[in-house]
């Protein structure tokens, strides 16, 4: 484009010779040219006594009849023109923003002036660079942007994709920020039990990274990893060369420029991703934030992996002490039943006698309805740590279920009569056979109906058996309904959890562990069923147990 604009522009204008200057860093190299003349022997430099350097400098056209005479005002411009041969010279800036970047210089072999209406037309060819040059900046920087998203779509998707593998995650960001930034090398130090070393590498020999592998990054200036774990900063060498604190040296290795992020946690490094070029170019700041980027990536992998291996190793311990619980607590509830059940024999023993002799029986009764209590309780225990151990083992059996609710119905019935209230049974025809564990299922109807009986004064117990037919499996529903105190949702969210009653005031009232809802529901859940619950305060409670007809003991749990 711009070869084109140059040869349009001379013959437009009349020139015998247009070149287009770039302004890049302190100088200005040729970009286009068209004509005879040759470009100037040298690197040009922006200076007032060049034609090209006032330009640019007081941002407007500039004229000069003949250049080879103006030896006071422009005395390096004059010294090219005597050399190259051209006299009359015509300087355009290009201007993005009112800020000059280059400029269009067109010139004749004879002095000889260019009109208003050339130079006017110059001033257009100028606009028209401005623009092409523009255009292929913002293309150039548009595909270097889609370029880097791609590179990062990439990177976070493998990161995705091996969440816990930090080798192949370090590999891939060390890999993937030398070649986006066009660094030669490229390496990731990391803290390994509180030492930093290099752990992956990109464009290193293999034997000399086996060789620098083990030995330890220290945190100093001598080099760019070292400088970057000291300051905790981004760190930039555009030559090493000429860096007086910089001493590190790897063997057969050139490094020049080099540039140090750290891999920050919480404000504090605990690796640094570094790269290198064998030659003096400095890295641009758009490679500085993307390097940022895949530092911060390379931080947040490491992380994750410490938080998994910490959350594995505290995963472990709480499962180690949890068994170490079951067993205590199995171990001390054997130890405990033994004696307790020697003490409620006894004393089942001695009321017999005193009843017999027509004693007082108040003190004896009380006693052995706090042992019965005492066993219950442990029981529960013994029960729970079983459940927690996966040592519980069901026992299946088909029974008639009337007989079973029967039963339960007349071993709380005493003492529903001390609080007054009435139990009813409604149990459909259809209810007969089930199998199931017998004792389970009596222990957890047992607890619900007990629990009805606890929080229930002068009211109504009522069980509700029937059957019914769910995608071709038959079931069967118990449920337990009182005119008891009743809950409210938040004392219900935590009804089945262990050690956990409503709330402290009913704790206080009506006492208990708070295990029997808990062993209840990991009974019927072992038998592929559940227990639910619906409350409302003041207006009482009902219990659901639902079970399979038949438990399937492939399925069953322990």
């Amino acid at each position: 484009m711009l070869d084109t604009l140059v040869e349009s522009a001379s013959r437009f204008c009349g020139a015998d010779d247009v070149s287009i200057f770039r302004l890049i860093g302190d100088g200005l190299p040729s970009v286009a040219h068209y004509g005879p003349i040759s470009g100037p022997k040298g690197y040009m430099t922006p200076v007032r006594g060049t034609v090209s350097g006032r330009c640019l400098l007081e941002r407007q056209a500039v004229q000069v009849a003949d250049l080879q005479s103006e030896t006071e005002a422009y005395p390096e411009g004059s010294a090219i023109a005597r050399e190259l041969g051209h006299r009359t010279i015509l300087a355009v800036p290009l201007l993005r923003e009112a800020t000059p970047f280059g400029v269009i210089v067109l010139r004749r072999t004879k002095v000889e002036l260019f009109s208003d209406k050339q130079i006017e037309l110059a001033t257009t060819f100028a606009d028209q660079a401005v623009i092409a040059i523009e255009n292929v900046r913002l293309l150039n920087e548009l595909r270097e942007s889609l370029q880097q998203q791609t590179a990062t779509a990439d990177v976070l998707k493998i990161i995705s994709r091996s969440t816990f593998d930090l080798t192949s995650i370090l590999q891939t960001l060390v890999e993937s920020a030398a070649r986006l930034c066009d660094a030669d090398k490229g390496t990731i130090t990391r803290q390994i039990d509180g030492v930093f070393y290099r752990a992956e590498s990109y464009g290193f020999p293999a034997e000399a990274m086996e060789r620098w592998r083990n030995v330890a990054v220290t945190p100093d200036r001598g080099s760019a990893a070292g400088r970057a774990l000291l300051e905790g900063c981004t760190v930039h060498i555009p030559d090493a060369g000429a860096d007086p604190d910089y001493t590190f040296d790897m063997a057969g290795t050139v490094m020049r420029s080099m540039l140090g992020v750290p891999m920050l946690r919480e404000g504090v490094p605990i690796g640094v991703l570094a790269l290198v070029r064998s030659e003096v170019r400095p890295f641009t700041d758009k490679q500085i934030d993307l390097v940022s980027t895949f530092a911060d990536q390379a931080a947040i992998a490491i992380e994750n992996v410490r938080l998994f291996d910490e959350i594995q190793d505290k995963s472990r311990q709480l499962a180690e002490a949890s068994q170490h619980k079951s067993q205590f607590l199995a171990n001390m509830s054997h130890e405990l039943r033994t004696p307790l059940n020697a003490i409620i024999g006894v004393t089942e023993m001695l009321r017999e006698d005193a009843e017999a002799a027509k004693q007082d029986l108040e003190p004896l009764d009380r006693v052995l309805g706090a042992g019965r209590h005492l066993l219950a309780l442990i029981n529960d225990i013994l029960d729970l740590s079983k459940i927690e151990a996966g040592r519980m083992e069901l026992n299946l059996e088909t029974f008639p279920l009337a007989p079973l609710i029967g039963d339960v119905v007349k071993t709380i019935e005493p003492l529903a009569a001390k609080n007054g209230n009435r139990v009813a049974v409604q149990c459909d025809d259809t209810v007969r056979m089930m199998r199931a564990d017998q004792m389970r299922l009596r222990q957890a109807l047992l607890n619900l109906m007990s629990n009805a009986n606890k929080f229930t004064e002068r009211g109504a117990i009522t069980i509700d058996a029937c059957e019914q037919k769910e995608n071709g499996r038959d079931w069967i529903t118990l449920a337990v309904a009182d005119t008891g105190i009743g809950m409210t949702p938040e004392q219900m969210d935590k009804l089945f959890q262990e050690f956990s009653q409503a709330d402290a005031s009913t704790t206080r009232k009506y006492g208990g562990t708070g295990l029997g809802l808990a062993i209840s529901k990991r009974f019927c859940q072992m038998m592929g069923g559940d227990i639910t619950v619906e409350s409302e305060p003041g207006k009482g409670s009902t219990f659901t147990i639902r079970l399979p007809r038949t438990v399937d003991a492939a399925k069953a749990t322990g």
